[in-house]
């Protein structure tokens, strides 16, 4: 079977690939299980020399890498060449810290020895989106591979390039054969590659349709696995707020990556007392992202991965519009464009809106105006999603307060919410389970195993 992929800019055909026959497969997975051995038992020293040469890689061909990724899913130049950082980063950071996170950890009992070891399980299988084609694989890559794990990896079919790239750089910093592989499968081989008895874990990044199906299958399998799903992230914004500040941030939050980002701002919770002022400077601050070619270094919103992508997000705004939903920016999608879309915004949203309930992966803010900061707590919560959520207010005491009462997986006062390698990730409700990067996401694909000596 053969797979095309389009460039989002152009709407031309970038590159060809033939889907790996199950002998291919097969040999990737004796790999992977061959390797684990020597692999995991390398010192921590030497499993971050290794992670030290592959940053220096990605630095080296960032404008390569950079490249590739805006021709496979349409990101901003900018934007993609400090993705690349923040992987190289990460692979320094845990190189730096795995030995802080690993190290066994005595408990006193009436043991002469009882402690806790952090062992590695075998080979992860991941499956990442295509959002962030080199980040999502290096937060789970990074500190799977320092924890003595091996992995083997399926991206999306749209970054088949991004995901060979990514061997390239590992091979090249002399990780042994096998320690991480690519494989060009389908859903279905995927499926199989799941329950295969070599596979230990799976990591998943993506939809929640693609995670009940992953999560069932590894269920059926008894294997652990980590969920990263959608989210449908509330920006509360608080009668004191610095409107300058907020909408800044705001801006910012929902277009950049063309708002194709899983902890995006989405549902902007307005508080009425300031609603109007902030809308309007959020209209204006909006209407200024630029879009056009995402090498272009004037360009400041590029356009969506895929066309089919853009045309979903239009229907769901059409929806949305039907349903009582105010437009006041773009909503249509950029003339003459392949997968283009506007930075748009939706006023009135209520419940029984797309916009208000479902995840609107693409530059599109749906305002929610609410009385006072109980009913936009309210709001904030209702919804299947929780991944993360922002409280703005001059009053970071309040601030605080409020996002306590957020119910997700991270909160950020005053500032956008992101992920940060020293920081816990992860969501709950629908937008999964588990936790990447930090001191759990090392320990997550480990046997966290007692040791009793009497």
């Amino acid at each position: 079977m053969t797979v095309e992929t389009v460039n989002p800019a152009t709407g031309k055909v970038e590159y060809r690939l033939e889907l790996m026959g199950a002998d291919d497969v097969e040999r990737r997975l004796a790999a992977a299980e061959q390797a684990f051995p020597a692999w995991s038992a390398l010192s921590l020293d030497e499993r971050g020399r290794h992670l030290q040469r592959v940053a220096d890689g990605l630095r080296k061909r960032s404008e390569d890498i950079q490249r590739i990724m805006t021709a496979e899913m349409g990101k901003l130049r900018g934007e993609a060449l400090a993705e690349i950082e923040k992987c190289a980063q990460a692979c320094d950071y845990y190189a730096d810290h795995a030995l802080e996170y690993l190290q066994p950890q005595s408990i006193a009992t009436e043991a002469a020895r009882s402690y806790v070891r952090y062992e590695p399980l075998g080979c992860v299988f991941a499956l990442m989106p295509w959002n962030f084609p080199l980040w999502q694989v290096f937060r789970f890559l990074a500190p799977g591979l320092m924890a003595g794990n091996v992995a083997v990896l399926k991206h999306a079919s749209n970054v088949p390039r991004c995901a060979d790239v990514i061997n390239e750089v590992l091979q090249a910093a002399g990780l042994p054969a096998g320690v991480f592989d690519v494989l060009h499968i389908d859903n279905d081989q995927a499926a199989q590659v799941l329950r295969d008895r070599r596979i230990a874990a799976a990591t998943l990044t993506g939809s929640e349709r693609a995670g009940r199906s992953v999560a069932a299958t590894a269920g059926d399998q008894l294997k652990k696995c980590v969920m990263e799903l959608g989210g449908s992230d509330a920006f509360v914004v608080l009668a004191d707020a610095d409107l300058d500040k907020t909408v800044a941030a705001a801006v910012k939050s929902r277009f950049d990556n063309s708002g194709q980002t899983c902890i995006a701002a989405k549902r902007f919770i307005v508080v009425e007392a300031v609603a109007e002022a902030f809308v309007e400077r959020f209209v204006a601050a909006a209407r200024a992202r630029v879009y056009g070619d995402p090498n272009d270094e004037a360009t400041t919103l590029a356009p969506m991965a895929r066309a089919d992508l853009r045309d979903e997000l239009h229907g769901q705004v059409l929806s949305s519009i039907e349903n009582g939903a105010l437009p006041l920016l773009g909503c249509e999608p950029v003339a003459a464009s392949h997968a283009g879309y506007p930075a748009s915004i939706l006023d009135n949203v209520g419940p029984g809106m797309p916009a208000y309930d479902e995840e609107l992966f693409g530059p599109v803010a749906a305002i929610i105006r609410v009385e006072d900061e109980a009913e936009a707590v309210r709001v904030a919560n209702d919804t299947t999603f929780g991944l993360g959520g922002s409280v703005w207010t001059a009053d970071a005491d309040r601030g605080e307060e409020v996002a306590q009462q957020l119910q997700c997986g991270a909160a950020f006062v005053n500032s956008i919410v992101r992920s940060d390698i020293r920081l816990p990730f992860g969501g709950i409700k629908r937008s999964g389970y588990g936790r990447e990067l930090a001191e759990p996401g090392i320990r997550e694909f480990t046997n966290i195993k007692t040791v009793y000596v009497a």
